[in-house]
């Protein structure tokens, strides 16, 4: 039972028998100030101008509908300009504390994505070089929207896609063939301009040298092939350790390369051709954008042949399409936020509805140590990449460091915060909360006290007691409005609220050597919370440790 679905019933009924439209929503929030009951609406003041009437008039009528006998309500009232306060009886407590027991290890799980199928790609990143610490948010961020999803019963797909061909890969295989006749005596072998510096094209050179000494030392077409698929294949391992690291794992690995291989691009243009779209000017191959409400045309095949970003990715998203996802997910980099109306513009030229397409932009991300920014290139060598993070802070506090803000705005990492093993730390914090109550748990069961999910729950009426239910109560509420939103954080913040929750109830309500009837429900309080706690952790990627 959750607060929000039981009252919610009764206030649209009292609203169609006073006229209201079924189709207003009606939204619930728990007050802020002790006193103003356990939920609040302000639906009065949302009806306002539609009713043309005085809020609070609108709050005293809407209470008369819904009378004054409602079970487990204890009362309502009106406060304010019209805010409609609600205070619950005490056996809804215990009734939603039963409920959560019963579900085991399911608290907060939801069916309201059960039967859909979704696509959420993420990470994508080339294989030029090792994932720089930048790319983290794009990680974890599309891993917990995709963990979120399937909690809420989604069948979720993960995917990843990466180009490897074109001006980059070319560079990587120049860059690693410098370095193998660089390792071969030829010292001063000209390093290309824009070539990837660090360590790693050195390593691959010297791998190279191991498996075919000095057969490439002539600079031909063959050697430069060997050096890109060489390092292509290095690249991509590399990638896929750290993501293992982070337990990001995907489902499909989708080439851009096969689009034209499978030529998917070529007949996207000549769909866009035959509807009039698709136009030559000064040697390039343009897309007339203009006709699809967007402000300028665009080149989508260069005068030299290439492809602009804007040609695959349209036949890429068409793919995803004609492949049935109903729900698709791109988490992409605000550097691609010039170019995402232009691919759904011209998705939906095709024929495609792109209501179905969710693009996500994250911000970009500062690394701070000691007050000073930490900056990093991959093609400079100064890189700090996504392994020195993890090696640096450990895997959970990356992964949550990333999703604990909203993806819209800038993200400051704090290096020194996610060093410190304490309190100010949000993921020892977080897992310091699971840890205590597994170590409660621990020594009532070596005093031979076991949870029993048939205490009698009648005894837990102090308020930091109903706060923790009412807490826990919000758990799927909280992951459904995720999973809608694709807002990862707003799972990070709750298990925050429920960990201060949990430590306030625990400095004030002894569980063991409380009288008998008192402890057994104390316990079953503690365990759900450890349950909910832990499931938490889970959809963020992060560990839940028993020890600590």
């Amino acid at each position: 039972m959750m607060m929000e679905r039981y009252i919610a019933p009764h206030v649209e009924r009292a609203l169609k028998a006073m006229g209201v439209d079924e189709a207003i929503k009606v939204h619930f929030e728990i007050p802020r100030q002790e006193g103003h009951g356990h939920l609040s609406t302000n639906i009065a003041m949302t009806l306002a101008k539609a009713l043309k009437g005085n809020p609070r008039q609108i709050a005293t009528d809407l209470l008369q509908h819904l009378g004054t006998e409602l079970p487990l309500i204890e009362k309502i009232e009106i406060a304010g300009p019209g805010f409609l306060n609600i205070t619950f009886s005490t056996e809804v407590y215990h009734a939603m504390l039963r409920d959560l027991a019963l579900q085991g290890a399911d608290i907060g799980r939801s069916t309201v994505g059960a039967g859909r199928t979704c696509n959420v790609e993420y990470v994508s990143a080339n294989p030029t070089g090792l994932l720089h610490a930048g790319h983290g948010r794009n990680c974890a961020v599309g891993d917990t929207i995709a963990n979120i999803l399937q909690w809420c019963g989604y069948d979720v797909t993960r995917e990843y896609y990466f180009n490897n061909a074109g001006n980059q890969m070319n560079m990587l295989g120049k860059s690693i063939y410098a370095r193998y006749r660089q390792e071969l005596g030829d010292v001063e072998y000209e390093f290309p301009e824009n070539g990837y510096h660090g360590d790693y094209p050195r390593i691959i050179a010297q791998q190279i040298i191991a498996k075919d000494g000095d057969a490439y030392r002539e600079e031909t077409e063959e050697a430069l092939t060997v050096c890109r698929k060489t390092g292509e294949a290095w690249c991509f391992e590399a990638i896929q350790r750290t993501l293992d690291v982070l337990n990001i794992h995907h489902d499909v690995f989708f080439n851009e390369d096969t689009l034209y291989s499978d030529g998917k691009v070529a007949q996207t243009i000549d769909e866009l051709r035959s509807k009039g779209l698709v136009y030559e000017k000064d040697g390039a191959t343009w897309l007339a954008l203009t006709q699809m409400g967007q402000q300028q045309d665009k080149v989508i095949v260069k005068s030299t042949g290439e492809a602009t970003y804007r040609l695959p990715d349209i036949a890429y998203h068409r793919d995803k399409l004609q492949r049935g996802f109903e729900m698709i997910v791109d988490i992409f980099g605000a550097d691609h936020i010039a170019t995402i109306p232009d691919v759904l513009a011209g998705v939906e030229a095709l024929g495609f509805d792109t209501s179905r397409v969710k693009v996500i932009i994250h911000q970009m991300v500062t690394f701070v140590e000691n007050g000073e920014v930490v900056k990093f290139s991959k093609r400079s060598g100064k890189s700090f990449t996504l392994d020195d993070l993890i090696e640096e802070v450990g895997a959970d506090v990356v992964r949550f460091f990333f999703v604990m803000r909203a993806v819209g705005t800038h993200l400051e990492f704090d290096l020194g915060l996610a060093k410190e093993e304490g309190e100010k730390n949000p993921v020892f914090y977080l897992q310091y909360a699971h840890a205590r109550i597994c170590s409660i748990l621990r020594k009532a069961e070596e005093q031979g006290i076991a949870v029993e999910p048939t205490s009698d729950l009648s005894v837990l009426v102090h308020p930091h007691e109903i706060e923790l239910i009412t807490t826990l109560s919000r758990m799927q509420l909280v992951m459904e409005r995720a999973a809608a939103s694709l807002e990862p954080h707003t799972v990070a913040e709750y298990l925050r609220d429920l960990a201060a929750t949990y430590h306030h109830f625990y400095h004030d309500c002894r569980i063991l050597g409380a009288e008998p009837e008192l402890q057994s429900a104390r316990l079953l309080l503690a365990d759900v919370t450890r349950r909910a706690m832990r499931n938490g952790l889970f959809v963020l990627g992060v560990q839940a440790p028993e020890r600590m």
